[in-house]
């Protein structure tokens, strides 16, 4: 197979993924605080704000387990008192994080199914990946409610980036979707630099995908369409809707 790579973002290293975590961990509760439970959150299935809710605490939970390479308590089925449920497992993520070297080994996403003598994960992982799954069920929650949500290019775009780098390379390596046989390139319009995605290694033919970073982002985290007036597609459309239907992310 043909592995992505960071392609162009190199300057996103710069980010400082705990401040961002915080700042969003922050925001997501005061919205959960005053939103209504019952409110359907339509791109993730037959969710409510609760189930969301409850989601990413649960997800703040594990992954703070991970980081200290244990396994998690488990919290119960509920129901929960969502603001201090959130709250709990917020501060908990981040006060795990805080106190872990960056640099030490962790279980993550990187090294489920790799031989044990390539595995790589640190700490340092998580604090990008919950950075990022708090970015988008932010847009989720604040979009549902009819609420602005725009966390800036920069965030789009290493969302972007990890789609490419971790999570859809994840998802051939576990077996849960065929490599495409289609070489997929997105091409961030803030930047003008491409990130390629993993392709078969017998992959025939190109589609490039350009556009604004956010639009690119929620397209390949299943939150847009690529129908989308923003985007613009070079190649087969046809094929591009295929390799995005079968799922690039969990």
């Amino acid at each position: 197979m043909t592995e992505s790579t960071q392609g162009g973002l190199d300057h996103l290293d710069h980010l400082d993924h705990l401040a961002a975590l915080a700042d969003r961990q922050d925001a997501f509760l005061r919205t959960v605080e005053v939103a209504d439970p019952t409110v359907r959150v339509p791109w993730c299935g037959r969710w409510r704000v609760s189930n969301l809710v409850v989601h990413l605490a649960r997800v703040h939970h594990w992954a703070a387990a991970q980081a200290r390479r244990r396994r998690e308590t488990p919290l119960g089925r509920g129901p929960f008192d969502l603001p201090v449920l959130y709250a709990e497992c917020a501060a908990e993520l981040r006060a795990t994080l805080a106190e872990l070297d960056p640099d030490a080994r962790a279980w993550t996403l990187l090294d489920d199914g790799v031989p044990r003598e390539q595995q790589r994960g640190t700490v340092r992982f998580w604090h990008r990946r919950q950075a990022l799954e708090t970015l988008v069920h932010l847009w989720d929650l604040r979009t549902a409610l009819g609420e602005p949500y725009e966390p800036g290019p920069e965030a789009w775009l290493d969302c972007l980036d990890e789609v490419a780098t971790v999570m859809h390379p994840r998802q051939v390596r576990l077996g849960r979707v065929a490599a495409p046989p289609v070489r997929v390139t997105a091409v961030p319009d803030e930047t003008g630099a491409e990130v390629p995605f993993l392709a078969a290694d017998d992959a025939t033919g190109s589609c490039v995908l350009a556009g604004p970073a956010r639009d690119l982002a929620l397209l390949v985290w299943g939150r847009a369409d690529l129908d989308s007036p923003a985007l613009r597609v070079t190649g087969d459309p046809d094929s591009l809707a295929t390799v995005l239907s079968a799922g690039l992310t969990p």
